[in-house]
């Protein structure tokens, strides 16, 4: 006899939920969305989900519950509230935290959530909406361990590195160290593409050399097209980024961490943003540089 797969309600269909919401599908779990647009819902549905009215609705009858939201403040309206998911969720339900948010808000959720008989984990993800779409997340969870053990099936549809990084706010704390790392290296790869073409080097080329060797990383791998075409459709916004760049820069000041290079990244992350690109992939970095050695954009 097959044992049925849980039910999962996933609430946020965006550019990341919407392609990890189908390949939860593709991996035969029976999947109720909820999201603000329609357009979003009718995706899902065409994919062999189900649309759900109401945050209640979705959550109701879940076995594992979703979440893939902007920011903390999000998190909070879904979460907490008589419309919201520890209201509405079944005693016993999982409620996994995908969304990139404060290690705070996460601790703070998962005690709210326990008063209930809700467990939760959060568990951020890394590589953006191609690792979305080809399943191949990076995964950082905090949380129990019997926890994480129940949810690793649901993790293995969405990605290849799943990783416990410990308690409550863990998975959190993971993420804002990894998009300071992206930050600081598509910063780096903006001035050298910058510095390469006012060389007259062979940008293609170059940037070929370059990722072979120790220069070479995912974030070149990813975006080099997006610098070689100055495509900067929004695969990871810099909005968001922004958004990270203050959850890291205030965690670090919070253990006494010092982040000179990341406080400086972080600075022409807000610039750019304020400047009106926040809209833009975080590959648009290149603009400022651009705009910095006189170049028009």
């Amino acid at each position: 006899m097959t044992t049925a797969l849980p039910k999962i309600a996933f609430i946020g269909l965006g550019i990341m939920g919407s392609p990890m919401s189908e390949n939860l599908i593709k991996a035969g779990y029976p999947v109720t969305g909820y999201t603000l647009e329609q357009e979003k819902l009718d995706r899902l549905t065409a994919a062999g989900g189900a649309a759900a009215g109401s945050i209640a609705e979705a959550v109701g009858d879940a076995d594992v519950i979703i979440t893939m939201v902007p920011a903390s403040p999000q998190v909070e309206a879904i979460s907490y509230g008589p419309d919201g998911i520890l209201e509405n969720a079944r005693k016993g339900a999982l409620l996994i935290d995908m969304s990139s948010i404060t290690p705070q808000t996460s601790v703070d959720l998962a005690a709210a959530a326990k008063e209930k008989g809700i467990r939760v984990l959060d568990a951020p993800v890394s590589g953006g909406e191609a690792g979305a779409v080809e399943a191949v997340l990076s995964i950082m969870v905090g949380g129990e361990q019997a926890d994480f053990d129940t949810a690793k099936p649901v993790f293995e549809a969405l990605g290849k590195t799943i990783v416990l990084c410990g308690p409550h706010g863990s998975g959190q704390t993971v993420k804002a160290a990894n998009q300071l790392i992206v930050a600081v290296n598509i910063q780096a790869c903006a001035e050298a593409v910058v510095f390469l073409e006012k060389s007259g080097v062979d940008l293609a080329a170059a940037l070929d050399v370059l990722n072979g060797g120790l220069a070479g990383s995912t974030v070149l791998t990813r975006k080099k097209d997006n610098f070689l075409n100055r495509d900067f459709k929004p695969g990871f916004r810099i909005d968001l980024h922004h958004k990270d760049m203050g959850i890291v820069t205030d965690a670090a000041r919070n253990v006494g961490a010092a982040l000179p290079v990341g406080a400086t990244v972080a600075q022409l992350v807000a610039s750019l943003r304020a400047q009106g690109d926040g809209g833009l992939d975080h590959s648009a970095l290149l603009r400022a540089v651009e705009r910095l050695s006189g170049g028009q954009v």
